[in-house]
């Protein structure tokens, strides 16, 4: 069984990473198979590592946590025969909080404690903008943490809560909390979920047979043969036991500001987000690209396999056709073998190549869904002209990224942010390409179903990233130095 964290890939060093996945279910046989199963379809939110908690009646709490794939992990007899019960919890991970490499098994999720009125495990996707100085605060009042997670601080503060249950103690614990947060949590009978008041990370409700399922997104309901029932909204708390789904809100009201790089990136194309599917939703940016920044061009092809849907968007509005003008090499993955310093200069060819006999001498569009550090791009660039393009135009299927994430997702310094530093233009010359357009704020508002675009003075998303106007003080970051955009700019 495979224990080691798989080794980045070259070709993903220019990409924001995705935070990470949560799933559980309550009244089903074998839960911990539906969570490894659930867990696999989220893969693409956390590759780092994993780990499953169950409840039996016999042998009460069990977890496995793992460096690795949920495939090279979870799927031998042995392991999920050490995971028994009819509820459980499961986590994927990126560290965008705490450790990385090999001394991170400790900060791999859930995390569990044991309370007076019996155990609890809990989940958690984002990010706490506070942990910090929370961290500070138990410490001094004498918690002892065991981990570099901003996630443990949930577990102390509820540990010092005099709640009567676990989701009472929860609820004490989040009102302490900034940030954003979408929680999956279990008691011995009860499946807990939790989203921020602001709903900045996605959660789902599931029903299957005679339990329910929680999961970020609704593809891990596709592969257990859930029933997809509603979102849980924002700032609110659902507890599920095999008798059905109690919910309240126990956070003071807010307006939504749902992640608009979720549409973008982060959520499985066969997903749906707000009512919304995202792969038409990934059309739809394709083809508010075209409308803005049209180009003569013989081919439009996507930067596989995140630009698709938009590419396909903007043939078709344009009516440029689409072709697949780069191929994925489908076996690569991220346990290719360590490769040597020679390997490593190949970069992403290693991932990607061209298909040359439908390149060369043509006008070539690559559509791709950002552009970050822009290294990836001027290696895909130097790609398409060595296999003899007449010229290549970039289209980027969301605005410039020119602010960090502090809401869950691994983004770099500021400094290190190619929009943070240049302008369009110089950001076309840097990366030595005849055209590169960004889809507008305004644009990408409007693909993801906001008519008039982006309301200036109530913005229906959190568009940080890209606006600079983060919606929850990064209270931490501004501690270490980091200066927010001012009303001026």
């Amino acid at each position: 069984m495979s224990t080691a964290m798989p080794p980045a890939h070259p070709f993903d060093d220019d990409k924001l990473r995705e935070e990470c996945g949560v799933f559980g279910v309550v009244g089903v046989t074998d839960a911990s198979n539906f969570v490894a199963l659930g867990l696999h379809a989220l893969q693409h939110r956390g590759q780092e590592a994993g780990g499953i908690v169950t409840h039996d009646a016999e042998t009460g709490f069990n977890q496995q946590r793992r460096m690795g794939l949920v495939r090279d992990n979870f799927t031998s007899a042995s392991m999920m025969e050490r995971l028994p019960g009819t509820i459980g919890i499961g986590h994927v991970r990126y560290s965008t909080a705490g450790s990385k490499g090999q001394t991170a098994m400790r900060d791999v999720q859930p995390f569990f404690g044991e309370f007076s009125m019996g155990g609890a495990a809990i989940a958690h996707n984002g990010n706490i903008t506070n942990a910090m100085s929370l961290r500070r605060e138990l410490i001094e009042r004498g918690s002892i943490f065991q981990s570099s997670s901003d996630s443990e601080c949930i577990i102390h503060l509820m540990a010092r809560s005099m709640g009567r249950n676990i989701p009472d103690r929860m609820e004490e614990a989040l009102r302490k909390v900034e940030g954003a947060f979408s929680i999956v949590a279990m008691t011995r009978t009860k499946l807990i979920g939790c989203r921020d008041p602001l709903g900045v990370r996605p959660l789902v409700l599931g029903k299957i047979g005679d339990g329910w399922a929680l999961a970020s997104e609704t593809c891990a309901f596709d592969i257990i043969g859930a029933e997809f029932v509603r979102e849980i909204a924002p700032g609110e708390m659902v507890v599920v036991t095999e008798n059905g789904v109690a919910s309240h809100f126990p956070f003071r009201p807010n307006r939504a500001r749902f992640c608009i790089f979720e549409h973008v990136y982060f959520s499985r194309p066969d997903s749906i987000l707000g009512g919304r599917s995202v792969y038409e939703t990934r059309e739809n940016i394709g083809r508010e690209l075209a409308k803005e920044n049209p180009v003569d061009a013989d081919l439009v092809c996507p930067v596989p396999d995140s630009g698709t849907p938009a590419a396909i968007g903007y043939s078709l509005q344009s009516g440029i056709p689409y072709a697949m003008g780069i191929i994925r090499n489908q076996y690569m993955g991220r346990t290719f073998i360590e490769p040597t310093e020679s390997i490593r200069n190949m970069g992403v060819r290693l991932k990607l190549n061209v298909n040359r006999a439908l390149i060369k001498g043509k006008r070539v569009i690559l559509v791709d869904d950002s552009v970050v550090r822009g290294t990836t791009s001027r290696k895909i660039k130097d790609m398409i002209l060595d296999a003899g393009a007449a010229e290549v135009h970039f289209r980027i299927a969301s605005p410039p990224t020119a602010w960090p994430c502090f809401y869950g997702v691994d983004t770099p310094k500021r400094e290190k942010l190619l929009a943070a530093t240049m302008s369009e233009d110089e950001m076309r010359d840097h990366l030595g390409v005849d055209s590169l357009k960004f889809i507008s704020l305004d644009g990408l508002y409007r693909a993801v179903g906001e008519a008039k675009g982006r309301d200036k003075n109530a913005p229906a998303y959190c568009d940080a990233c890209f606006s600079g106007e983060y919606p929850v003080a990064p209270s931490d970051m501004i501690e270490q130095g980091f200066e927010a955009k001012t009303a001026a700019e």
